[in-house]
């Protein structure tokens, strides 16, 4: 299956108006928003788990990475509650479920091998530091080689520099209205910008985003959309 596998392709998916799609295992559903594979696959979706839903025991042969958007996430080493980051790299396993339900963004077969770092992260505990313009917060998570994992969190009003992605950019809007020349992206939008793409990011309203960086193949040529002229 291929689903916005092209990464030289600019994404922009408003998640919450996709249908949940089952998975194999009961009352467990998904959002997908890309794919590259079958039922093993580099993949990124966002995932629900009803109350008292389980999967399997399985190995990620490709590393996995999640963020815990709704509910408690729970495997054999601990509870997430929402708002925790969590990585298991390449060659962990575990046996994931959940009690009370939850809603995760993940991110299956997008890790190095040498990334052997288990990350756990509640943001809601974690410190912010400032951004590099006023109006910016910057929570880091993860970094290893050219990857940069981060949520950001925009003032109203704030408006950042124009400025290219070299590796790409992934952006997943966690509350409020992230918005560039190119568009308006409310919650649950999910971005991907190409390697070698630009634009100039700002919020009108205020916005807490996820975005990883410097993960996309800088080898091909990236399409830029045309940007929306407003009156």
């Amino acid at each position: 299956m291929k689903l916005h596998a092209d990464l030289s392709q600019r994404v922009v998916i408003p998640s919450e108006e996709l249908p949940w799609i089952d998975s194999p295992m009961p009352g467990v559903q998904r959002r997908m928003l890309e794919r590259d594979g079958e039922e093993v696959a580099r993949a990124t979706s966002i995932v629900r788990y009803g109350p008292n839903s389980h999967f399997s025991a399985h190995n990620h042969g490709g590393g996995e990475e999640f963020f815990v958007l709704e509910g408690t996430f729970s495997d054999e080493y601990g509870d997430y509650p929402a708002g925790t980051y969590i990585r298991n790299p390449v060659g962990s396993t575990h046996t994931p479920f959940s009690q009370n339900g939850t809603t995760i963004l993940v991110k299956l077969w997008q890790m190095h091998p040498h990334d052997q770092q288990r990350v756990v992260i509640n943001t809601n505990q974690a410190g912010w530091f400032p951004g590099l313009v006023d109006g910016l917060e910057v929570m880091p998570l993860h970094s290893f080689g050219s990857e940069n994992v981060a949520l950001v969190k925009w003032t109203p009003g704030t408006q950042f520099k124009h400025h290219s992605h070299l590796g790409g950019e992934e952006i997943f809007v966690l509350d409020g209205v992230f918005e560039d020349e190119f568009g308006v992206y409310p919650r649950g939008t999910w971005l991907r910008n190409p390697s070698g793409s630009r634009h100039t990011p700002f919020s009108q309203s205020g916005a807490l985003i996820y975005v990883k960086t410097g993960h996309l193949p800088s080898t091909i040529e990236p399409t830029f959309p045309t940007a929306i002229v407003t009156q």
